[in-house]
């Protein structure tokens, strides 16, 4: 039985971890392997799953939880994907408030699977728009300590720290966000890369084809403040069906019109945007937006690029609120979308919590 490479992209949410996740898969479907993607989320319905299924790439999903507490359940998903035939590279995307990755699912994946899979380095995104406020210390980052805690904590268990999204900073800012990391984590190695041009993928490659050197002590985490860190997030998923009641319209414009409504309706409310994410579809065509922190520009990351009566949507929103005042922003605005273009809405699948205390399967180190 051949190994399968196992690929682990980790990041805060917003990083580019699905972007760069399909970056990779593309560049070794060309080169003539097989990929399998397997996305998690503490929710059902996740927009990264259907961003990368319309890519045309084979994608298992675990839902409910982060891989660490459904370790059980990410491997079933592996060994699903690999019914018919297996694939050479598994890439996996944990859900971007997780840590300690390592010792709950690198090492117990070694230790209890290692004849199956080969372990890759793991390599995780670092997010600009809030990292450099986190690593400079300013004091209003738009999240507690106790999220920041996270944020620092997956850094320090990376392999490679990826700084993301290049082409957003200038030479300076790109200069000062090095000198920062390498001044705290001077042990890493560090890669420069633009998830969205796809600079930096060659080197990025690489560096995960590279052997990984298992560790023998766990990080030190204190379960307590990284609970209390994630739950400071409201977890929205939910679909959206809009139907014209006329004139076809933009999918993209909708899905950008919604996305802009909604990131200035949570910044009026005072809260911060970890991630916003919107999936649109219609006549199997795609569109993405992105908003990665408050105050941020809205992007269309995916462009359908159609007119249409009607149209399937996907809202994931990580925002730092209370989860009912986020699930009535998310109704106001689609209401208020659907109004003002003249369109029927339907809501349905709305799930809206803080996660729960993170209880992983295993812990090993």
């Amino acid at each position: 039985m051949k190994s399968i490479r196992f690929i682990m992209i980790g990041g805060f949410l917003g990083a580019g971890k699905t972007t760069i996740i399909g970056r990779l898969a593309k560049r070794l479907v060309d080169s003539g392997q097989k990929v399998g993607i397997v996305t998690n989320d503490q929710a059902y319905g996740l927009v990264d799953t259907e961003s990368l299924r319309a890519q045309g790439f084979e994608v298992g999903e675990v839902p409910g939880a982060c891989f660490c507490c459904k370790f059980d359940d990410l491997i079933d998903t592996a060994q699903k994907l690999s019914a018919d035939e297996a694939p050479d590279v598994i890439l996996t995307e944990p859900v971007g408030s997780c840590t300690d990755l390592v010792a709950t699912v690198i090492e117990p994946l070694r230790h209890l699977h290692g004849d199956r899979y080969e372990i890759a380095p793991l390599a995780v995104l670092f997010k600009p728009e809030h990292g450099q406020k986190i690593l400079r210390g300013e004091p209003n980052v738009g999240f507690s300590p106790k999220a920041a805690y996270i944020f620092l904590k997956q850094i320090e268990e990376a392999d490679i720290v990826v700084l993301n999204k290049i082409d957003k900073l200038s030479d300076e800012q790109l200069a000062e966000l090095t000198q920062l990391v390498e001044e705290r984590f001077p042990d890493k190695q560090l890669l420069a890369i633009s998830a969205r041009e796809g600079r930096g993928l060659a080197e990025l490659a690489e560096a995960l084809d590279a052997p990984r050197t298992s560790r023998t002590e766990a990080m030190e985490v204190d379960y307590d403040v990284y609970a209390e860190g994630e739950a400071e997030l409201g977890w929205l998923n939910c679909s959206v069906r809009i139907t014209s009641r006329g004139e076809e319209f933009s999918l993209d414009e909708v899905l950008m019109e919604l996305t802009q409504a909604l990131g200035r309706s949570l910044a009026d409310a005072g809260a911060e945007v970890a991630h916003l994410k919107l999936f649109g579809q219609a006549d199997n065509v795609p569109a993405v937006t992105n908003l990665v922190a408050t105050g941020a520009e809205a992007e269309l990351s995916l462009a359908a690029e159609i007119r249409t009566a009607e149209a399937e949507l996907i809202v994931n929103a990580r925002v730092a609120t209370d989860p009912e005042q986020l699930a009535a922003v998310v109704e106001q605005q689609v209401a208020r979308l659907a109004e003002s273009r003249g369109l029927e809405h339907e809501i349905t699948g709305l799930q809206h919590f803080r996660p729960g205390r993170p209880v992983p399967t295993h812990r090993m180190g």
